[in-house]
């Protein structure tokens, strides 16, 4: 049980306290007000309004196709919702790298139009002029190292990163580099644990894994992953708290019979 259970809001700098003392942050999506407030009336410390929303909201392939405009309207939505939990968002593709004037102004989209608490940014030094840019503004980023999916064309496919000793030098040197910048913590993807430890202990910043084991500092799931919505979506990583697809499927299948057979409404259930 966290210990900030009575805190208002969580923020940052609590984030960086949780890392201090060796507790650890729990971090969930949501896209939405409805699920964002259940997950934060269940005392999660940070919720985030992911780019997956392109996959499990819209039925995309990749990250790739969503754009500002539609990060913006589920991270107002969320924040909404949200009463206690830092709400962060991912910067979709194309809004930040390679031109950190835009990468700025599509952050300042992000905080002005949602109301959202920080941003979100895949890859290492490629982007540090982006990243510095947004934090002069003072809009807290969190990094995201490893198995980045907006490059998802680059890899080739979803396998686990930086298992080559060229990679893993430079996934730790980028870790270095984004502490350096002021990134208030960082998202590490699908690398191994070791790796993922290694990373961890030499940051004085949070570390926050998905698929990289049990040594970060923190733990993040697409919360349709762990609730079991997305049917036959089962990574090694992924641990299921619930089979939601299931249950959700028999209740509107009770409904459609119901209909049908005219049991539904009944004399009770009208006016």
């Amino acid at each position: 049980m966290s210990v900030n259970k009575e805190v208002k809001r969580i923020t940052t700098h609590i984030l960086q306290e949780m890392k201090n003392r060796g507790e650890k942050i729990a971090m969930l999506t949501a896209y939405d007000y409805s699920m964002a407030a259940i997950v934060d009336n269940a005392g999660m410390d940070i919720i985030l309004v992911g780019d997956s929303a392109s996959n499990v909201m819209a039925g995309h392939e990749t990250t790739l196709p969503i754009t500002l405009d539609q990060m913006i309207y589920h991270a107002s939505s969320v924040v909404r919702a949200a009463k206690r939990a830092l709400v962060i968002v991912d910067l979709p593709f194309g809004s930040y790298q390679g031109n950190s004037k835009e990468a700025l102004s599509s952050a300042i989209r992000i905080m002005k139009e949602s109301g959202a608490h920080g941003v979100k940014m895949e890859g290492g030094v490629e982007i540090a002029e982006s990243i510095s840019r947004i934090l002069t503004a003072g809009i807290p980023v969190m990094g995201h190292l490893g198995l980045t999916p907006q490059s998802i064309y680059k890899f080739g496919t979803y396998t686990v990163r930086a298992k080559e000793e060229a990679e893993a030098v430079k996934l730790k040197e980028d870790s270095l580099k984004l502490q350096e910048l002021g990134c208030f913590g960082v998202v590490l993807e699908k690398i191994p644990a070791k790796l993922a430890k290694e990373v961890s202990e030499s940051l004085s910043i949070p570390t926050i894994g998905i698929g990289a084991g049990q040594h970060c500092d923190g733990q993040v799931l697409v919360i349709h992953d762990m609730l079991g919505i997305n049917k036959g979506f089962k990574p090694r990583f992924l641990r299921q708290y619930s089979n939601l697809y299931d249950i959700m499927n028999d209740a509107i299948v009770n409904y459609v019979d119901d209909v049908k057979a005219k049991s539904f409404p009944n004399d009770k259930e009208g006016y």
